[in-house]
């Protein structure tokens, strides 16, 4: 795995627009390849972010999760989600971050594609061995105990064949019965300076997306069918996966002696307005290859108005409800607002709303805006942050953002 060399050098930088003294950190990123100079600013957002070595290195599975994760708010949550909890175990004092660079593309498809049934194995190797003898490539030891792990990689229950034969209600019990649940692995890097003056791999986080519902079909170009995921039995599934991820990648060069802090993620359903949230984590140290005991997390997206909002979270509701109102009484071609809040042990964290409504003029927008500013100073509480939207049908029109604590929001206009 790569080793960083580190030199330290001061330069100037321009930062919007302001010039500013900033002192920052050439690297040799070096590998059996080619070594490669990259930069590590020593400005960062906050102490609550990590600094990243530039140029930005892209994960080497990257793009796998838009094609295995249906809603795109999952995806956000779940990277965004991945990062906060790694801060709790990988200070952003002390850490670098960097997308993951072990489970590479090809690798991660593999992962998350079915295990197969004897039957199956029998006859992949088989058709393997076949076409490496057609073309003339030796089946040596070596290659065919490869061959053999390789076919072994799914971490989803195998199912048997479908044959043209079997009925519908056949087809669909064989499904039912082997939920696909695991749909991704998000990996993330933390480095570390050392005392050489050089910094490497020093911690890794692995997030499990796990599906709440699972979507099949009993033929190709055939109607959906859908089966709810208890919460329970995802678990259990998500417990012996980790189990396995973990022992995988202790065997990978460089992540043997480093914490792994491993999360599972539970998927909203495709169409969900809301994204899902962790449900539980744990850190294994380093050198470890057993998952001990696993932390419950008490995080959940939550959608205003809703049923489920109305009766978890009523007082929420209700001043959702009531900003709607409010707004409503005063502009006719008003929609509604939809809302979202995070919450943590039921506390809420973050409350995001938006307002979709028709424009007709620049003044209409600024009049408006200027508003919903008014009801954000009123209506809503200071201990969680606050986003108010306003969108029209192609783009968006204003944000207003309160950070908690604060009794002045900012507002911003896009033109």
């Amino acid at each position: 795995m790569k080793k960083i060399s580190l030199l330290l050098l001061s330069s100037l930088l321009l930062i919007t627009s302001c010039a500013q003294n900033n002192t920052e950190e050439e690297v040799v990123q070096e590998d059996k390849q080619e070594e490669q100079t990259s930069i590590v600013p020593s400005y960062q957002l906050s102490d609550e972010n990590y600094k990243m070595i530039l140029p930005y290195e892209p994960s080497q599975a990257r793009g796998v999760i838009t094609n295995q994760v249906g809603n795109r708010l999952d995806i956000d949550e779940m990277e965004e989600g991945l990062r906060r909890h790694s801060k709790e175990v990988f200070s952003p004092k002390d850490y670098l971050f960097q997308e993951g660079q072990f489970l590479e593309k090809d690798l991660l498809y593999d992962w998350l594609s079915r295990d197969l049934t004897k039957k199956q194995f029998d006859e992949a190797l088989e058709a393997a061995i076949d076409k490496r003898k057609k073309d003339k490539q030796p089946v040596s030891d070596q290659w065919l105990a490869y061959k053999k792990e390789e076919l072994r990689r799914g971490l989803n229950p195998p199912i048997k064949d479908m044959t043209d034969e079997m009925k519908t209600k056949e087809k669909k019990e064989l499904q039912v019965n082997s939920p696909k649940y695991v749909t991704h692995v998000l990996e993330q890097n933390f480095l570390k300076k050392k005392e050489d003056k050089s910094v490497e791999v020093a911690g890794m986080s692995i997030g499990i997306a796990m599906k709440s519902v699972y979507r099949y079909q009993t033929e190709t170009g055939g109607a959906y069918y859908y089966r709810d995921i208890p919460k329970k039995e995802m678990l259990e599934k998500g417990n012996e996966v980790a189990q396995t991820i973990l022992e995988r990648i202790r065997g990978m060069e460089g992540a043997k002696n480093i914490p792994i802090m491993i999360a599972i993620y539970r998927e909203e359903d495709q169409s969900s307005p809301v994204p899902g949230n962790f449900v539980a984590k744990t850190v294994v140290d380093a050198g470890k290859e057993k998952i001990g005991d696993w932390e419950s997390i008490k995080e959940e997206n939550i959608l205003f108005p809703s049923d489920e909002g109305k009766k978890k979270y009523f007082d929420d509701h209700e001043i959702v409800t009531s900003f709607g109102n409010e707004i409503a009484s005063y502009f006719p071609n008003y929609v509604g607002v939809i809302g979202k809040g995070f919450y943590i042990n039921e506390e809420l964290q973050k409350l995001t709303l938006e307002i979709p409504i028709e424009f007709y003029g620049k003044g209409e927008v600024i009049g408006f805006t200027q508003f919903a500013y008014g009801l954000v100073k009123e209506m809503f509480s200071d201990y969680y942050d606050l986003e108010v939207k306003v969108t029209s049908s192609d783009r968006m029109e204003s944000v207003i953002y309160r950070k908690a604590g604060s009794d002045k929001p900012t507002i911003h206009f896009f033109h």
